[in-house]
């Protein structure tokens, strides 16, 4: 793999996007990029006060934004937010312009790491588990659509899922 192709990491709320992601550019010593903190610094507010402001809508109009323009910067890992991959555009834009790693994870996984849904604005009104469980049957064939690799994160540290990414991009890179 080139050093200038970014990689992007996709998935659910819970898959350690954010995890690997940090672990993954410091391993590979390249510039980390959270979405989803990204817009909260560029907003002055965390993520629930824009969801309770503007509305999900609202919220992905800022997410899309931000996705077109980190994209296009060479040579980064980007966590994106869980709900990145719902905009047509987004995907297109991911999936075009690097390397899509989709960290796949199941619902009770997801449960346990967002601690059941404590800061989590898309869990707050109603049941975590169910709430998990359709966001995952819409939200996942556009994860899959995009990806160029997926990992399984279940039961598993960030160490042991860094690892398979790299053994995925030696295998990738030109000898």
């Amino acid at each position: 793999m080139q050093p200038e192709t970014s990689i992007f990491l996709v998935g659910p709320m819970g898959s350690g996007k954010s995890a690997v992601g940090k672990r993954l550019a410091r391993d590979l010593g390249r510039e980390f990029i959270d979405s989803d903190q990204l817009i909260e610094m560029r907003s002055g507010v965390d993520i629930p006060f824009i969801f309770e402001r503007e509305g999900e809508a609202g919220f992905r109009e800022r997410e899309c934004r931000v996705i077109d323009e980190v994209t296009q910067r060479p040579g980064i890992v980007l966590a994106t937010g869980g709900g990145s991959a719902q905009n047509p555009d987004s995907r297109a834009r991911l999936h075009g312009r690097g390397l899509v790693v989709y960290l796949h994870t199941g619902v009770d996984q997801q449960l346990k790491r967002t601690g059941g849904g404590r800061g989590r604005p898309l869990l707050k009104n109603g049941n975590p588990r169910e709430i998990l469980s359709r966001l995952m049957a819409e939200r996942e064939p556009q994860f899959r659509e995009i990806a160029h690799f997926v990992v399984d994160t279940d039961n598993r540290k960030v160490a042991s899922v860094v690892h398979e990414i790299r053994q995925y991009l030696a295998a990738r890179s030109p000898a």
